[in-house]
């Protein structure tokens, strides 16, 4: 992409998580790295660009509303990749992803909306193709950990000639705070499933997400997990994880992407952990009655307005003190087809959804930017397994995120 003005154009700087974003790449971007911060207010702009860092203050300011398509067109146009965290992304991210994959620029964004995702590789995954784009989703807490340690699994289990893999399930435990546009990105599917009822299809469908429904192998009914149980491997009680209807469209849809490298018999499912004995039961029925009874509040029209009382406002989240201390931690157990047994890690300190987020999101910024030959060789609608890969597994690593892999005993 010779004679792009921009390397990266962060798009939503003047949002809370755009603003971390910046903040990141500001201290963390290779000297020489040429970033721009976009948004539809220059003000604002002006403003978020004064508060980062003295090598951030020449940084170039492109105005571009979300709704004006020659304006992305031409955003799109001036770089190598943009990074985009204006959300919901179902309401106001198409035409960007589609403004990107018309100019070859790649992309990357932090939805975790899988009706979204399903309309940008509608959209757009031919045309990327054709122009070699790689219009990348779900780059934060949704969904590389949950992508990156399946594909760390894969490759041990290769390595190690223990064949494909079968049952794999994620535990994943964390500390963290929520902000307005998580918030908003849940309205915004509610309100496209009350306008056409079939998008509850793909909700509920486990392949939402593949390049080719028809060729998914049939597994029974891989349904996301709804109750709280002991886990007989483990001993943890587990119960129903927040994320888990995307996270494992993401994955199953890297499979596939992959041509079925994990595996033709490969399920996946995602949990939430919450210790053992009779304190784990006790914290995983609480917080796990809490969480059914927030999205039934959700989704219900006349309490839904209550929810938008309490809940943070759009543009608010954690503080900085809640942001530092916050952490995650998941484990992704799985079997293969000569019975190995092996386990993956994905942590990190920081909250999960936000500082955490900042560094996976930047980096994969900075990987489509700067990686060049060490990218897998692929375009169109990707994922960050199939997108960058070992690429960003190096980066998280040297940014002090642990990603590994162990081999349990077979028993």
């Amino acid at each position: 992409m010779s004679g792009r003005t921009h390397d990266v154009v962060v798009y939503g700087a003047t949002g809370f998580v755009g603003r971390l974003v910046a903040e990141y790449l500001a201290g963390h971007a290779p000297a020489g790295t040429r970033i721009a911060l976009a948004g539809r207010s220059r003000a604002r702009l002006e403003a978020v660009r004064a508060e980062l860092p003295q090598s951030a203050r020449d940084w170039p300011l492109l105005v571009a509303d979300a709704t004006d398509q020659s304006a992305l067109e031409e955003l799109a146009a001036s770089t190598t990749v943009v990074a985009t965290t204006v959300g919901p992304y179902l309401r106001y991210g198409l035409p960007l992803a589609l403004a990107c994959a018309r100019q070859g620029t790649h992309y990357a964004d932090l939805t975790g909306e899988v009706l979204f995702v399903r309309k940008v590789i509608d959209a757009c995954d031919s045309l990327a193709r054709s122009t070699g784009a790689r219009i990348v989703t779900a780059c934060g807490y949704d969904s590389v950990p949950s992508d990156l340690g399946v594909h760390l699994l894969h490759q041990r289990a290769r390595h190690d000639a223990a064949g494909a893999l079968l049952d794999t399930t994620l535990h994943a435990r964390a500390k963290g705070g929520l902000s307005g546009g998580t918030i908003d990105s849940s309205r915004a599917q509610l309100e496209a499933v009350e306008a056409d009822r079939k998008a509850l299809k793909v909700l509920f469908d486990p392949y939402a997400l593949s390049p080719d429904r028809a060729a998914e192998p049939d597994l029974g009914r891989q349904r996301d997990v709804t109750t709280v149980f002991e886990d007989a491997e483990t001993g943890d009680w587990v119960g129903p994880f927040v994320m888990a209807q995307f996270n494992s469209r993401i994955v199953r849809r890297s499979n596939a992407l992959l041509c079925h490298a994990y595996g033709r018999r490969f399920r996946y499912r995602e949990v939430n952990a919450y210790g053992r004995g009779w304190r784990g039961r006790r914290r995983a029925l609480l917080q796990s009655a809490a969480l059914g009874l927030a999205l039934r509040a959700m989704a219900d029209r006349r309490t839904r307005s209550l929810v938008d009382r309490l809940a943070p406002s759009p543009g608010d989240g954690p503080s900085e003190q809640a942001r530092r201390s916050g952490w995650f931690s998941m484990r992704l157990r799985s079997t293969t087809e000569t019975g190995g047994r092996y386990v993956a890690t994905v942590s990190a300190q920081g909250d999960p959804g936000y500082a955490a987020t900042a560094v996976m999101f930047g980096e994969s910024a900075l990987s489509l930017a700067l990686d060049g030959d060490r990218l897998p060789r692929a375009a169109g609608v990707l994922t960050p397994a199939t997108a960058m890969g070992d690429a960003l597994v190096e980066r998280l690593r040297a940014r002090g995120f642990t990603l590994t892999v162990e081999e349990l005993p077979t028993s």
